[in-house]
């Protein structure tokens, strides 16, 4: 991915050495002069290059291949901070759209040096080694001539001298400043002329759209474009993102440049059509419809551009999993997972696992050495019982039968651990799926430790080690977590979507960014998730123990929503022999969420107490204005629903004797987007 910093995607990648260290550029609190901003210190770049020149504070490299030329300077390295702080302060500050272009030239002028140097025109067809005379500003480009000598290597054919010159003159001699790459000098003279033109030319690769002068022309374009762009250019080369969402990313953004061009090329010839024909009318209904769907698709890159939104909505990619169901035999199998096997262990296998009570039926049992080849041998109905050990998979579980998983023994005593980047750890896509007795570890994660995409997960008595975000519970999928504990993770410990159930009793979830993050916001027609907790000790996270994420129609309709309630009270019909009505408000509605709790409140602590209601009370409120809407929508098309009886949706089991303690923001909060 690091390719992408480099013009035409080649020149020299593979020569580059390990990364510079952090500079602390990026955390001063007020902005360092221009000449210094714009460099990384010596020390970040010690490690970038062989060279200890005096003068230079940039390392230098020879473009892989390319022996006859001279070193160039090595600035695709730079951090995300110091692109940050550059762009931010010193290029684009509070600039429009339109605005970019002047900003950026105003730049160049205070810190290119107009000529005297040299650089290597890189094109995907050659490279030629060129002297600048000039440089126009407003063009964002520089006037060159050959290098004397002349230096050309080419990947198609052989340009000659007479060639290039010719090339030249067509191009008037002028030089888009992106294609060129500046010669090194350890004078230290032309450190801000490379580092200057690295800034543009990473500006216009990987942050630029062709559409955004189009765009609302605020004074806002560096916080709503060039940051979230910048951040997830680098999330991206970090690893930060699951793959499955870069290239969904990057599909989209090709498919809006080339709708964009269609559009404009569109325009073009409608702007120059006179005539009121057919063709230009049909034209135009094209051109809307293109508009239309580019407008879609932006709103779609935007969304994954921006980190919080990013993280908020997730990725949902589709497991294309295919379960084997049962065996061509109809028998069950048990697999039995040890590194070594002795001969006390299998004892203690038969007489507490493999021979418990008599069997009718002989049971076949595999051997393995790890648990990834055991999971990928089983069918519908297989047991795995994994000994006590420490597992290293380099793979991903991939679990798409009702299966059992077990330990055999403690959890700390049976450690799976995974090692090498990957999105999951994970993966349940089963009918009945239970995991009991383990130690998970994970390691270089992009996505969840474990993720229910489908069926019915059970976990009990096991420990997860995250890294990035826990458990994702995705839309009709069900989770069942036990005596478990959860901790480490970057995200929220446990995500829940809409339209799913989870069930969470007796466990521990702490040291994560958010404890619980629970989803009801992708659209009116999904469920409020079906959430029971029971008895959960929650602490120690960065933020919320719970956090509730919706749109902000909900927040602008509430008002509406509690004004309708006290003018007309919800009425529940009931069946005609009854013969009565009953009416019930919303503050009803949440007394009998909450009436489960009275007895247990009366005896807890109140942090505890407070944060059992206040879950309760929110996703009552929240179910209940979705309700609203939902019933406006259908009365408005003539249907009348049969109960409007929130808690007969069975929308919580039960919320009931949970712990919330010493999470930095509090035991409850909302996120409105």
């Amino acid at each position: 991915m690091a390719d992408g910093l480099l013009a035409g995607g080649g020149l020299g990648s593979q020569a580059m050495t390990t990364q510079p260290e952090r500079t602390g550029w990026a955390v001063e609190e007020e902005p360092a002069p221009l000449e210094k901003a714009l460099f990384q210190d010596e020390d970040s770049c010690s490690d970038c290059s062989n060279h200890d020149k005096p003068g230079s504070s940039l390392p230098s490299f020879v473009p892989e291949g390319k022996t006859h030329f001279p070193e160039i300077f090595q600035t695709s390295q730079l951090l995300f901070y110091e692109r940050f702080r550059a762009y931010q302060d010193y290029i684009l500050a509070d600039c429009k759209a339109s605005e970019v272009r002047e900003f950026t030239a105003e730049f160049l002028e205070k810190v290119l040096e107009p000529s005297g140097w040299r650089a290597v025109w890189h094109t995907n067809v050659f490279e030629v080694l060129v002297e600048v005379t000039d440089v126009d500003f407003a063009a964002l480009k520089a006037v060159v001539r050959l290098a004397d000598p002349y230096l050309c290597e080419s990947q198609v054919s052989s340009f000659t001298l007479e060639c290039m010159n010719e090339l030249l003159d067509l191009k008037e001699h002028r030089l888009p400043l992106q294609e060129l790459w500046v010669v090194f000098d350890d004078s230290g003279i032309f450190d801000q002329t490379a580092l200057a033109i690295e800034h543009v030319r990473f500006f216009y690769q990987n942050i630029w759209r062709s559409w955004d002068e189009e765009e609302e022309d605020e004074y806002d374009y560096f916080v709503r474009c060039v940051e979230p762009r910048l951040r997830l250019h680098y999330d991206i080369l970090e690893d930060r993102v699951p793959s499955g969402l870069v290239v969904d990313y990057r599909n989209l953004l090709s498919q809006c440049e080339e709708s964009y061009r269609t559009f404009l090329n569109l325009r073009s010839s409608l702007s120059n059509c006179n005539s009121d024909s057919e063709q230009e009318n049909i034209s135009m209904v094209e051109g809307l419809k293109l508009y239309s769907e580019i407008e879609q698709l932006k709103q779609k890159l935007k969304l994954i551009e921006n980190p919080l939104l990013r993280y908020v909505f997730g990725y949902q990619k589709n497991s294309n999993i295919q379960a084997k169901g049962i065996r061509p035999n109809g028998q069950k199998v048990m697999h039995v997972v040890s590194s070594t096997m002795m001969t006390g262990l299998l004892r203690s296998l038969l007489r507490d696992r493999l021979c418990q009570e008599p069997c009718k039926e002989e049971t076949e049992i595999q051997f393995h050495s790890d648990p990834l080849s055991a999971i990928n041998a089983c069918y519908e109905g297989d047991t795995v019982i994994v000994c006590p050990g420490h597992y290293m998979v380099h793979g991903t579980f991939s679990i798409a039968d009702s299966i059992e998983l077990e330990g055999y023994g403690l959890p700390d005593d049976i450690v799976i651990e995974k090692r090498g980047k990957g999105d999951t750890f994970v993966d349940c896509t089963g009918v009945d799926i239970k995991i009991s007795g383990i130690k998970f570890i994970q390691h270089d994660a992009v996505e969840g430790i474990l993720i229910i995409h489908r069926g019915k997960t059970t976990l009990e008595n096991c420990v997860l080690q995250c890294e990035t975000t826990g458990v994702t519970v995705r839309t009709s999928a069900e989770f069942l977590m036990k005596n478990s504990d959860l901790y480490g993770a970057k995200g929220a410990g446990i995500e829940i979507y809409p339209g799913s159930k989870c069930t969470l009793s007796d466990n521990e979830i702490h040291h994560c960014k958010e404890g619980i993050l629970i989803k009801d916001f992708l659209d009116e027609h999904y469920d409020i998730p079906k959430i029971s907790m029971v008895n959960n000790v929650i602490h120690n996270n960065e933020g919320y123990g719970v956090v509730l994420v919706k749109p902000t129609i909900f927040s602008d309709l509430q008002e509406n929503v509690q004004d309708e309630t006290e003018d007309r009270e919800l009425k529940i019909p009931t069946s005609e022999e009854a013969g009565t009505a009953e009416r019930v408000d919303l503050e009803e509605l949440i007394q009998c969420a909450t009436g489960k709790m009275e007895l247990y409140a009366r005896s807890s602590l109140p942090e505890q107490v407070e944060g059992n209601c206040e879950i309760v009370n929110e996703l009552v409120a929240a179910s209940t204005q979705k309700g609203q809407m939902k019933k406006k929508r259908l009365s408005e098309l003539g249907i009348t629903q049969a109960d409007d009886n929130l808690m007969s949706q069975e929308m919580f089991v039960s919320i009931v004797g949970n712990q919330f303690k010493w999470n930095g923001k509090g035991s409850f909060g909302t996120f409105l987007f």
